[in-house]
């Protein structure tokens, strides 16, 4: 006679029937108990594909049964227990179950992290955001939803797609403009960013690196990275930065001495007026709003010219910072764009709001440990804000910064044969 040594198997009809009954008091309940049922039932019928039938004899079988033995899956942010059969090969190995191999395969708990710290949640809270306190889901310890566990799967999951990021092939992007900017973490930390604009008005961030400053060697470390990644050096592309001499240093000795390089003109009009008394402040703003907008760079570049030379005797150091680079802050007037495409290149307005979106995402960070926790962190955030990209206002018009770009390259490269001639 045959006796049954093994733990009977949870039946999944039953549980499917407690569940349905329960369905009325709580519906979380009702997805767990169901979700649970429908997996015994799939890892029975993987345990019988494997071991064939119970008590049956089969030479072609894989392994036998050898026991059951208690695992966890993934649940609202946590780990629930789920009873689990255990099949062994002929040589003692353990055989997995595909059907619970898949269960555990998706990380549902790095994701679940991920999102909610992007979010400003707490590790100290993430056990509240998952699960309501006075929720039937019962929440035992050890389930995967404590601070230090939530800390370990963000780390993880924001490294591996940091790399992922990084390691992304830029050659298949457009890219007509690029914004360059240094985001301050701490006194001997600045990580810089790039982020650039394809001929179909779309955002994308391209790179991230840190230094200690935002000096030209970290410039070109960032520049380097995004050209092993890609990006032709020999195609002339609009860049757009807030004034650094050493980001203008570092493009220029990559990218060639005539690359058009625009200066951010908020950025520009507002390190003037700080430097100004408060009465003259509205006027100077009115001057340079005017030049900005003429579609001649010759008109608009008198006018600033003009506006130097009223402010030399009250305030020559002033006058002096705002002939400063002049011909940078024209240059997307002295492409020749419309109006409506020249708003977005001629600041770092676009990057600007990307950094915005990392400060919020790292507001709960309150020590910043080193350099790779920066990193993780504004990778992430610069993930973030690219979800909520939208496309340039005059994306219709950048076929003609194309053509600008094009017959700019094209009239320095017969300047410089004609001076090689000479």
């Amino acid at each position: 006679m045959k006796r049954t040594i093994t733990t009977p198997a949870p039946d999944a009809t039953a549980l499917i029937e407690e569940a349905w009954q329960d369905v009325g008091a709580s519906f979380e309940r009702f997805c767990l108990s169901a979700g649970i049922a429908t997996l015994c039932r799939m890892m029975k019928e993987d345990a019988e594909c494997l071991c064939g039938p119970r008590h049956a004899r089969s030479g072609a079988r894989i392994g036998h049964r050898w026991g059951r033995t208690r695992g966890r899956i993934a649940f609202h942010g946590g780990t629930v227990p789920v009873e689990r059969p255990r099949v062994r090969a002929r040589d003692g190995a353990e055989v997995p179950l595909p059907s619970w191999a898949a269960a555990q395969s998706e990380d549902l708990l790095g994701k679940w992290a991920m999102n909610l710290m992007l979010i400003n949640v707490s590790t100290r809270r993430f056990g509240r955001a998952v699960r309501l306190p006075e929720g039937d889901v019962h929440a035992a310890r050890g389930d995967s939803r404590s601070k230090s566990a939530v800390s370990r799967r963000f780390v993880e999951l924001s490294a591996e797609r940091m790399a992922e990021w990084m390691a992304s092939d830029l050659s298949t992007l457009d890219l007509l403009a690029i914004q360059i900017d240094g985001l301050h973490i701490r006194d001997d930390l600045i990580l810089v960013a790039a982020v650039g604009i394809d001929a179909d008005g779309v955002k994308h961030p391209l790179g991230l690196i840190e230094g200690a400053t935002e000096n030209a060697a970290v410039i070109q470390a960032l520049l380097d990275n995004l050209i092993g990644r890609g990006l032709d050096p020999g195609v002339c592309r609009l860049f757009i930065v807030d004034g650094a001499k050493a980001l203008t240093k570092a493009i220029r000795q990559t990218f060639g001495r005539h690359t058009p390089i625009q200066r951010c003109q908020v950025h520009k009009a507002r390190n003037i007026v700080e430097r100004l008394p408060k009465p003259l402040h509205l006027p100077v703003r009115k001057a340079l709003r005017q030049a900005w907008e003429l579609d001649d760079a010759d008109k608009a570049e008198r006018l600033i010219e003009n506006l130097a030379r009223r402010l030399e005797r009250a305030s020559p150091g002033v006058a002096a910072s705002i002939l400063e680079g002049i011909d940078e802050i024209l240059t997307v007037t002295r492409l020749g764009l419309p109006r409506e495409l020249r708003r977005s290149p001629a600041c770092t307005n676009i990057i600007e709001n990307m950094n915005g979106t990392i400060r919020r995402v790292c507001g709960n960070v309150k020590r910043w440990r080193d350099a790779s926790m920066a990193l993780r962190w504004t990778a992430a955030g610069m993930m973030e804000a690219a979800k909520g990209f939208r496309r340039l206002k005059a994306c219709k018009q950048l076929p003609t910064l194309r053509a600008a770009l094009n017959a700019h390259h094209v009239r320095h490269n017969a300047v410089a044969k004609q001076s090689k001639a000479a």
